[in-house]
Order: structure tokens, then C-alpha cells, then sequence
């Protein structure tokens, strides 16, 4: 028994996980990183684990793209084992003393990738069964096309290493048999070599006694003193270059794709992306600790300083900006003394007059001896999770309302996915407006608005975005860069049917003659927290409450009317798409916009200020609230969000001394609660300036089917099973009230 732990301890596979844990914490660290992504231990609230549970490519689950994820792992896989090579072979001297020294350091190498396949299959299993609802003939074919793309990588990893790597036996032939005089005179670092040679003599000892064969079999190691080092030095150095080769070309294929995005067939797996990330980080980590070893954290530091510093030149500093506008001709002044000349009587007089017109056209609508209930429409962000309820709750109350939910909406505001999905029925409705045979209430739409964003914008962002976007496309005669900000409004039109290709100027008309409701899109901008309100209209009166008007200074600016600022930018030949991704830019997962202005600002998502578009519906009514007196019979809020609006209260007295410390810093991630609770004290004023009983607020919440059942993520990924949750949702006794209670409010 002691002898077989012995054996056990000191054989290759084990001493190398040892040497793992002790020298390569980092390479180690991408492992579980990546295990924490799949099993949803990180980002689960993203959505992130079903990129790597159930990837799509093209639209679909299935053998494609199992294919696929399974070639990045392999790719992910040869990467690790390439850098643990590169890193650390040289402490195996025996290694080099025998036939193919990287397949069987690759085979030695196999418990901590064995043990995450484990756990993958057991997760992918489980979610395909649980999440999609899939035959067990389905997923083992989807596992086997996994399985089948990993083996592909490493056959062509193995063909070329086959035949370019060379070992002792190789190096040590020349016509005359006898070792090849360059290696003699072959010079290592002097203290790799004097590494070695201790290795060898047996003065610094990393013991193995047993290693794996081809064959799967256990045999001794031999001793390797009897070789010149310098010879079983040459044998890894060679191997070494090999595996730096093998790393550039990935990465030259990764920039020959990243040119290939137009096209569908080459955007691959967001999970295939994440791996190929994590790859690029193995290799360039193990680069840098290869040439520089104990110095690899100062170069390390080096490097941050050094891209910091050339990322302030605009040749290495890639804005993304908003596509239809013009940046070549003098900025924006975008200045206090600008905000406040904006929002001037005569301007917010002006801007007030051509709305009134809006909504006079609104009303006309309806028999003269009406007053109609007003509705505006508030859709919280939330990804395709939001979108797909958004457009449910309006698809399915119209649907049963004969229309009448639709027709009574002057005002649609909000934030990220809520308005993509409101957006899209709202262009589908002028459609039909216009003439065109649509069914604005079919299923169909709604799978659209759906369909995955977050395969293309990952692998846009591994491709392209990490090496500086490059290429080229025109809007109107106007060239920008292709980046991730643009493949996203590419991937939503393919997905849409091409429906959002109007410009902001295009919907002027249709919403000036009530043929559809006004939308206000409203990202915040970085620079100093103030709300971008982009319309078709002036909307000056949008930018400050309206006792700043007749009092100046009394009360700030906490706004800007995007089309009077950018007038002379094109603000109004900005693609809607653009507003939309303006209005949607999750952290880091898109691009922020920067405007044409100086000093140049930054726009962000519109969840920042208001996830909830309350802010704008409630500046929009106290504005407006004598015409709304005079001309309606009251106003009706709708809100649609995806977020629960009551969280429940988290214990903290189970913390230890250091979270204590950071306890001051939690509320910061209560950004939402703390938005929900001002806005709640709005519409409390909304109450008292229209009556009690001329404003009605109705919530549609999303809730998952079982309280004890997850909440479908916030990402731009939604399974078959999120998206049944969220459009069941509608159904439930909670949520089925609030229809009879709409019914009843425009009665």
C-alpha cells in the first residue's frame, strides 16, 4: 500500500499538477475562471454560462455549434499546454531524452483538463435536459460534436508539432552518426543553464519516477546524467519556438477574422470567443514570464503604464462614434452657457408648441366629444429579457383591447433592452400605418427581438476590438470603424428583418401626425451624469423642471436636448439603431458613444440615471399637465419592467471584519432600489398636481413561473426556457390583474 501512494505521488501526472499549484497559479486560475463561468458561480446574472451550456452559431443550438465550442477548447486546451511546456519542461530533463517529449508531456498533463471536461458535461448535460427540453439522442450528439471539434484541434496541433518538433535523437544525427558539432557551442542564459545542469547532476531534484506512455502505461524514468545539457537543452529551445509559432499564428488568425465579421459564417460562439480570450491571456502571461521571468511583474507594470500612455493618442485610441453623424466638421460647443441658452423661453415655448401639435394630432383620433385616457408607456432595461416582455405585455394587451392600447399611447420612454422591443413594435405599428400587411401581434416578432446579439458582439470583441478595429464602413458618404457598437446594430436589423434602418429625422412626421407615439431614447452622458433626450423634436422643455424656465438659476440643468446641441453634427441623420445602442450599452459589453463636441462627451446607458424611464414620463406630464387637464380625462402610466420591484432585505450581520469595511461601499450596487425609491416619490407629486383620480399607475412585473426558480438573465442571450418564463409571466395571477385593471383605467 506504501509503495503504491509512493508510486502514486512521485509519478508525472501528479508531480505536475504539484508543480501547478506551486508555480503556475495563474495558468491554473484560467481553469476555474472559466468553470466559474459555466457553472454560474460568475456573471450568472448575465446569462453567461448558457454561451458555454448551450452555444449558438447562426441562430441555432445544435451540432454546429457544439462543434465549434469544442475546437476553441481544444484551441484553449493546446494553449495551456503549450505555456505549462514552454514554462516548465526544462525541470523534466528526462523529457528530452525521448521520442515526441510534447505529446507526452500533453498526456502526463491531463488532471485538471479531465476534471473540468467532468464537470462540463455533467452541466451541459443537465442544462440541456433542464433548460431545452431536449432528447437524450440530441445531447449526446450535441456532446459528441464537442467532443469531436476538441479531437479535431489536437490532431492538427499533433500533425504539425509531428513534424516540426525534433527530440535528442533528432538533434544528435549528422551523416557521420556522431552529435552535431553546433550543439556544443550552444549558449542558454547562464543561469538556465546552470538550472539545468543542477537538474541533471541531482542537486536540485524534482522528482518523477513513473511516467504515462502513448499507450497508456506506466514506465521508469531514466536517469538523463549521461547527456550534455546543452544538447537536452537544444531538444526543449526548439520545442519552445514551436509552441511561440503555433501562439502567433492564432493570432493572426483571430485579426483575419475579426475583418471577416460581415459575414454570419464566421462569428462564432460567444462561449468559443470567452475561451479563445482566455487562451490570448495564457499566452501572452506565459510570454512574458518566459523572457523575463522574475522580472515578468515589473515589464508586466511596464506594459500597463506603457498602453495607458500611447491610448491617450487618438492613432492608438479607437472611439466608437454614433453612425450617420459628422465628425469632421467643428464640434458641438457643449458648455453650461450652451445648456442654459437651449433651454431659453423662447426655445422651450417653441418646442412646447410643435408637441401640442403632436398631441392635438393624437387626439384627433378619437370622437371630438371624447377626452381619451392618455398612456404613456415606461419600459425598464434589462437585455432580451426585457425586450421579449416588453413587447409581450404591449402585444398581448392590445391584442386584447382590439387595439385600443396602442391608439390611446402618446409616449414610450426608457431604457436598454425595454426599448429595443418597444421600438420594434412601435415600427411594426407605423407598418401596418402605412399600408403594409403585418400582424403586429404574431409570435414571430417576438422571437425576433430575441434571436442571440452577445455570439456576435463576443466574438467581435476578441477578433477585432482587442487588437484596434481597422476596418471600414460608410453611413450617407461618412466613414467609421467596425467594432463591436457595430456588428451589435448589424446583428439586431439581420435579426428584425432589417426594420430599423430609418434615420432619428424619419420618424418626424409619423409621430408630429399622431401615427405613432413620440419616443424618447435617453442614455446618460459620463461627463458630468446629465440625462442625452434624443427626438425627432425639440424637446427643450425635457431639460430642466419647468419653474427653471420662468425662474433661471433657481433649479440645474439636469438634461440636453440632443438634437439642438448636435444640430450642425447631423444629429438627425443619426441612424435610430445607433440611438437604440446608445441607449443599451452594458458596461464594457458595448461601446460608449462618443459625440462630436467639445470638449468631447460620453454616452452611456440609459440605466444609469433611469432604468425606468419614470424621470422622463414625469418631467413630460408636469410639462404638459394643463393641455393633459384641458384635453384628456387623465393620464395612464404603464410600466413594464423586467427587475422585481421589491427585493428582498440581505442580512448583514454574518460579515467578517473586512467585508465590514467595504460595507459603506454596498449601496453603490443598489443603484437600481435607490432609483426606484426617487421615482417613486415623482409620481407621488404627479398625484397631487393631476388629481388622484386622473392618474392611474399599472405595473407589469416579470416573475418567474416558480418562486424558488432562477430569473432569466440580463444579457443579450436568452435560452428556450428563459424566454417560455418571461412570456409566460404575462399569464400569472399576479400580473393577469393588471389587465382588467388597464381595461378598466381606459374605459
Amino acid at each position: 500500500m506504501k509503495k503504491w501512494i509512493t508510486d502514486m505521488m512521485y509519478s508525472f501526472p501528479v508531480q505536475l499538477l504539484f508543480l501547478h499549484l506551486r508555480n503556475n497559479l495563474l495558468l491554473i486560475g484560467m481553469w476555474v475562471f472559466v468553470w466559474l463561468l459555466f457553472t454560474g458561480k460568475v456573471a450568472n446574472l448575465y446569462g453567461v454560462k448558457f454561451l458555454f451550456l448551450a452555444p449558438e452559431y447562426m441562430g441555432e443550438v445544435g451540432f454546429k455549434s457544439f462543434f465549434l465550442l469544442g475546437a476553441a477548447f481544444g484551441g484553449f486546451f493546446m494553449t495551456w499546454n503549450l505555456t505549462t511546456y514552454l514554462l516548465d519542461a526544462h525541470l523534466f530533463p528526462f523529457l528530452a531524452s525521448m521520442k515526441r517529449p510534447f505529446t507526452k508531456f500533453i498526456l502526463n498533463n491531463f488532471i485538471v483538463p479531465l476534471t473540468f471536461l467532468s464537470f462540463y458535461f455533467t452541466y451541459t448535460i443537465w442544462f440541456q435536459r433542464y433548460f431545452e427540453y431536449w432528447s437524450s439522442a440530441t445531447i449526446l450528439a450535441n456532446c459528441i460534436a464537442f467532443l469531436l471539434g476538441f479531437i479535431l484541434l489536437l490532431m492538427l496541433s499533433s500533425a504539425y508539432f509531428r513534424f516540426t518538433n525534433k527530440d535528442i535523437f533528432t538533434f544528435s544525427k549528422n551523416v557521420n552518426g556522431k552529435q552535431s558539432p553546433t550543439l556544443v557551442v550552444n549558449k542558454a542564459p547562464q543561469r538556465k543553464r546552470d538550472r539545468i545542469n543542477n537538474i541533471i547532476q541531482g542537486n536540485i531534484r524534482w522528482r518523477v519516477d513513473t511516467y504515462l506512455t502513448e499507450k497508456l502505461r506506466f514506465r521508469i524514468v531514466r536517469s538523463v546524467q549521461h547527456y550534455d545539457y546543452n544538447l537536452l537543452f537544444s531538444v526543449f529551445k526548439q520545442n519552445h519556438l514551436n509552441a511561440l509559432v503555433v501562439q502567433l499564428f492564432s493570432l493572426v488568425v483571430l485579426i483575419i477574422l475579426g475583418y471577416l465579421i460581415d459575414h454570419p459564417f464566421f462569428r462564432i460562439p460567444a462561449g468559443a470567443s470567452i475561451l479563445i480570450i482566455c487562451s490570448i491571456v495564457i499566452a501572452l502571461s506565459g510570454a512574458i514570464t518566459y523572457w523575463f521571468d522574475r522580472w515578468r511583474i515589473t515589464v508586466f507594470v511596464v506594459l500597463l503604464v506603457g498602453i495607458n500612455f500611447l491610448t491617450k493618442y487618438e492613432s492608438f485610441n479607437h472611439k466608437n462614434k454614433a453612425y450617420g453623424m459628422d465628425y469632421e466638421t467643428t464640434p458641438a460647443d457643449y458648455s453650461y452657457d450652451v445648456l442654459s441658452d437651449i433651454c431659453s423661453p423662447k426655445n422651450v415655448n417653441e418646442d412646447k408648441r410643435n408637441t401640442i401639435q403632436a398631441l392635438n394630432n393624437w387626439k384627433s383620433k378619437f370622437p371630438n366629444e371624447e377626452k381619451p385616457k392618455m398612456v404613456i408607456v415606461c419600459v425598464s432595461g434589462g437585455g432580451l429579457r426585457a425586450a421579449a416582455w416588453a413587447m409581450q405585455v404591449l402585444q398581448q394587451s392590445d391584442k386584447v383591447m382590439d387595439g385600443k392600447l396602442l391608439s390611446h399611447t402618446a409616449l414610450i420612454t426608457g431604457a436598454s433592452g425595454g426599448m429595443i422591443g418597444t421600438s420594434y413594435l412601435r415600427e411594426l405599428y407605423l407598418k401596418k400605418q402605412e399600408g403594409e400587411n403585418i400582424d403586429i401581434y404574431d409570435r414571430k416578432y417576438i422571437d425576433n427581438i430575441s434571436k442571440d446579439l452577445l455570439n456576435s458582439i463576443g466574438f467581435t470583441i476578441v477578433t477585432n476590438d482587442l487588437f484596434l478595429p481597422w476596418t471600414n464602413f460608410e453611413v450617407d458618404g461618412k466613414s467609421y470603424r467596425k467594432d463591436r457598437g457595430y456588428i451589435m446594430e448589424k446583428q439586431l436589423n439581420e435579426n428584425v428583418d432589417n426594420v430599423f434602418s430609418r434615420r432619428i429625422k424619419d420618424y418626424r412626421t409619423p409621430e408630429l401626425e399622431g401615427k405613432v407615439p413620440m419616443v424618447f431614447i435617453t442614455p446618460s452622458i459620463v461627463n458630468d451624469g446629465r440625462r442625452m433626450i434624443i427626438s425627432p423634436h425639440g424637446v427643450s422643455y425635457m431639460t430642466i423642471p419647468p419653474i427653471g424656465v420662468d425662474r433661471p438659476n433657481s433649479v440645474e440643468i439636469d438634461a440636453v436636448d440632443f438634437g439642438r446641441v448636435f444640430a450642425n453634427q447631423g444629429a438627425q441623420d443619426m441612424r435610430f439603431s445607433t440611438a437604440l445602442r446608445m441607449n443599451a450599452t452594458y458596461p464594457y459589453i458595448l461601446p460608449n458613444v462618443y459625440m462630436p463636441s467639445k470638449p468631447v462627451i460620453e454616452v452611456m446607458d440609459a440605466g444609469f440615471r433611469d432604468n425606468y424611464g419614470i424621470n422622463s414620463a414625469t418631467r413630460f406630464i408636469h410639462v404638459f399637465k394643463d393641455w393633459i387637464t384641458e384635453n384628456t380625462s387623465g393620464v395612464v402610466l404603464l410600466q413594464i419592467s423586467s427587475q422585481v420591484k421589491v427585493e428582498e432585505i440581505t442580512a448583514k450581520d454574518d460579515q467578517g471584519a473586512i467585508e465590514s469595511i467595504l460595507n459603506p461601499l454596498g449601496i453603490v450596487g443598489q443603484i437600481l432600489t435607490l432609483q426606484d425609491y426617487e421615482q417613486d416619490t415623482n409620481l407621488g407629486f404627479i398625484f397631487d398636481l393631476l388629481g388622484r383620480d386622473k392618474f392611474d399607475v399599472i405595473r407589469y412585473i416579470y416573475y418567474p413561473q416558480d418562486d424558488k426558480q432562477e430569473r432569466a438573465s440580463i444579457s443579450f442571450h436568452l435560452t428556450s426556457k428563459e424566454k417560455d418564463d418571461v412570456l409566460n409571466s404575462y399569464f400569472l395571477p399576479k400580473n393577469d390583474e393588471k389587465l382588467e385593471k388597464l381595461k378598466k383605467a381606459l374605459e
